[in-house]
C-alpha cells in the first residue's frame, strides 16, 4: 500500500508518501509547499491542488490521508487550513483516490504511542519508523509522513483488534 499523507495549511502544506509492503514502511518522498501571504488565496490553493495532482500522477498512491483540522483560538487559521484541506480533497477525488482523515491525537498515538506527543518527538519517531538518515526537513513534512504512517498501519491494527 502506498499512502500520500498531507499536513494541510496555506502558508506551509506538508506532504509525504509512505510505501508499506510486508509490514515494512519506507519513505518515498516528502516535502512542503510554501506560499506567501502576499499571494492571492486562489493562487495559493491552486499551488496545493496542482501539487497533490502531480504527486498522485507520479506516484499513484492507493490513498490520501489528511490530518483533521485543529480548531484553536484563531478562527482565521482554522478557515485557512480548511480551505487547504478542501483543495487536497478535490485534487484526490478528481484522480479517483480514496481519502481518509485522522485526528492529530490519533496520528500521534499511532506514531509515538502517546496522543499528546511534541513535534520534536514526532520527527524523531518518523525518522526511526522509516529508517531515515535524518529527520524530515520540516515539521510539516514530518507530520505528513506521520499521517501516512498512521493510515498505512490502520489495516494491520484493525485485523489485530479483531
Amino acid at each position: 500500500m502506498k499512502v500520500l499523507g498531507i499536513d494541510p495549511g496555506t502558508a506551509a502544506c506538508g506532504y509525504g508518501i509512505v510505501h508499506e509492503s510486508g509490514g515494512r514502511l519506507r519513505a518515498v518522498v516528502s516535502g512542503c509547499w510554501r506560499t506567501s501571504a502576499r499571494e492571492r488565496l486562489d493562487v495559493r490553493l491552486m499551488r496545493i491542488f496542482v501539487g497533490v495532482q502531480e504527486l498522485v500522477a507520479e506516484h499513484a498512491p492507493d490513498a490520501v490521508a489528511l490530518e483533521e483540522s485543529f480548531v484553536g483560538a484563531d478562527a482565521r487559521i482554522a478557515l485557512s487550513v480548511g480551505q487547504a484541506r478542501g483543495a487536497v480533497l478535490v485534487a484526490a477525488a478528481s484522480a479517483g483516490v480514496e481519502c481518509a482523515e485522522y485526528a492529530p491525537a490519533r496520528v500521534k498515538q499511532a506514531v509515538c504511542g502517546y496522543g499528546r506527543a511534541e513535534k520534536e518527538q514526532m520527527q524523531r519517531m518518523v525518522k526511526l519508523i522509516l529508517g531515515l538518515d535524518a529527520e524530515p526537513d520540516s515539521t510539516h513534512a514530518a507530520d505528513a509522513l506521520a499521517v501516512a504512517i498512521c493510515h498505512a498501519l490502520a489495516p494491520p491494527l484493525l485485523e489485530v483488534a479483531g
